[in-house]
């Protein structure tokens, strides 16, 4: 088992220390998540999962209204702003300790919803579909969650070819896209391999086998596969049904040293973290 290297993060002028990972909640104001259970479309729904979740544990609270889902419909800024602003307002203003993330691949949603109480970003796309967003998160001086991804939610299942293996595709992607993020003015960055998108099933797992390769680049790891297709697929079960096999995938992804779970299921995912701390070797 693999323990953090000191490593931390600065939020709303606080260092954050990974001395035992973190849980990132997830509210969705989508009405087309592949997990329905998350979908908060209502403010009030959302303030009351706000609530539920930072009661559980999670440090986090991942705001999204664009739904990353495979073919998932296309979604306006406008539209997006609309969804995710009026949430992070109420939720800031109930919990004004509380940390909370952006899911957002658009810089201009990006600036926004940290100008409402967001605190970090979190892009799916690592920069891809915004040149705008590096500059953005640099003018800003917030952390960014890059994660790997190639095309869009609409075309990424078509793009999963990789050459030498799917872990080495991924770190490539991260030692060219750091150096852009650095040089553009980033400062704190996590970096999430992208469980679930442009990766087949199997490729899911080979980079869960070999998820210890990403310490080389010395910086915070997010893995995201809660109640993912990576798991309903493999137990043949429906999203609803893939609670248990989320904490298994979880606690192998703690065991390799990950340092943050996005998660629907908060309670759990704290369980995992306790008892999977309780196995680390000093």
């Amino acid at each position: 088992m693999r323990k953090s290297n000191n490593l931390s993060i600065k939020i709303k002028g606080k260092l954050v220390e990974f001395n035992e990972p973190l849980v990132m909640g997830i509210i969705n104001t989508t009405p087309d998540s592949f997990y329905n259970q998350s979908r908060k479309i209502y403010v009030d729904d959302a303030l009351f999962q706000a609530k539920k979740m930072l009661k559980e544990g999670a440090k986090i609270l991942d705001i999204g209204g664009y739904s990353s889902r495979p073919g998932a419909d296309h979604v306006s800024i406008k539209e997006e702003l609309e969804r995710v602003l009026p949430v992070i307002e109420e939720i800031s203003s109930k919990y004004p300790d509380a940390i909370l993330s952006i899911d957002t691949f658009r810089s201009e949603v990006a600036e926004k919803s940290i100008d409402a109480g967001a605190a970090i970003i979190n892009d799916i796309s690592g920069g891809s579909l915004d040149e705008n967003m590096y500059n953005k998160v640099g003018q800003l001086a917030v952390p960014y969650i890059m994660m790997h991804m190639r095309g869009t939610p609409q075309t990424m299942q078509t793009l999963t070819d990789y050459p030498n293996g799917v872990t080495h595709g991924v770190m490539h992607y991260f030692s060219d896209k750091k150096n852009e993020f650095l040089n553009a003015g980033g400062l704190d960055l996590i970096i999430d391999p992208g469980f679930g998108f442009a990766k087949t099933l199997d490729q899911n797992y080979e980079l869960l086998r070999e998820l210890e390769m990403l310490h080389e680049f010395n910086l915070p790891i997010l893995v995201g596969v809660s109640r993912k297709s990576m798991i309903t697929k493999k137990l043949k079960i429906n999203s609803e049904e893939a609670l248990n096999g989320t904490s298994i995938i979880n606690t192998i992804a703690l065991q390799k040293g990950a340092q943050i779970l996005r998660v629907h299921d908060v309670k759990e995912a704290v369980e995992c973290v306790k008892l999977t701390q309780e196995t680390l070797l000093f």
